[in-house]
């Protein structure tokens, strides 16, 4: 398969799983307010920030938009790109059989086989991750050893990270570096596919699938229909 043709199923696979999931998701999940916990000091102080006063539409907006442009969408992102790696095969990716690990595949640059563990982006772990992740590496090794996994060295085991640039890297990212290869971004998909031009095409090719979106009248409908749910609630008293 050309680059050409795995970035456009790529890009319709994030279309239909992601995007329209996500925009599926916000009419019929994120617009109840039963799919919502509710912290009534916290969505009161937050309705008079952004609407000047407690009122359904505040309410509705505090609630709604953080989950539908934050919570939801990098949750969905998360998942989904991980599943798409398996699903589309890229650069032949399969899934791994060793615990701990999302994908196997063969980097293109040295030609050795990588367990990798897939990441969003650069700034996705915390410092009480690291000595977790580096642990669970080295057992991993063990293990893959155990099992007469030939000629393994640490090198084999990497993380890879979707988006971003050794640059933007977090200092948690740069500790594990030391012990175990992380590759981020351009790297990654490079090692993946074989093209270093890669990533950067993914990106425009996504960027153009995005610009042709339209969905604010499906925001702006589903936050109006949380606000009437919430003003009939008898959770709040206004």
């Amino acid at each position: 398969m050309s680059d050409t043709a795995l970035i456009n199923q790529i890009v319709s696979y994030f279309k239909e799983f992601i995007f329209s999931s996500h925009i599926d998701a916000i009419t019929k999940k994120h617009a109840q307010l039963k799919s919502y916990n509710i912290n009534p000091i916290v969505v009161r102080y937050l309705s008079e920030l952004i609407e000047g006063e407690y009122s359904p539409r505040g309410v509705a907006k505090a609630l709604f938009y953080p989950r539908v442009l934050g919570t939801s969408i990098n949750t969905s992102f998360g998942t989904r790109v991980q599943s798409m790696f398996v699903d589309l095969k890229v650069g032949g990716a399969t899934g791994s059989l060793i615990k701990g690990m999302d994908i196997e595949f063969v980097d293109k640059l040295d030609q050795r086989k990588k367990w990798c563990q897939l990441k969003s982006g650069p700034n996705t772990i915390n410092s009480d991750d690291v000595g977790p992740l580096i642990r669970k590496f080295n057992n991993t090794i063990r293990l893959a050893k155990t099992n007469n996994v030939q000629n393994i060295v640490n090198t084999d085991f990497v993380i890879g990270i979707i988006y971003g640039s050794p640059s933007e890297l977090s200092q948690h990212y740069k500790r594990i570096n030391a012990t175990y290869p992380v590759y981020i971004g351009t790297e990654f998909w490079y090692r993946l596919t074989g093209d270093l031009s890669f990533y950067d095409n993914l990106i425009t090719a996504l960027y153009s699938a995005i610009s042709g979106l339209d969905a604010q009248e499906v925001l702006e409908d589903a936050c109006e229909k949380l606000a009437q749910e919430i003003e009939q609630s008898e959770l709040f008293n206004f």
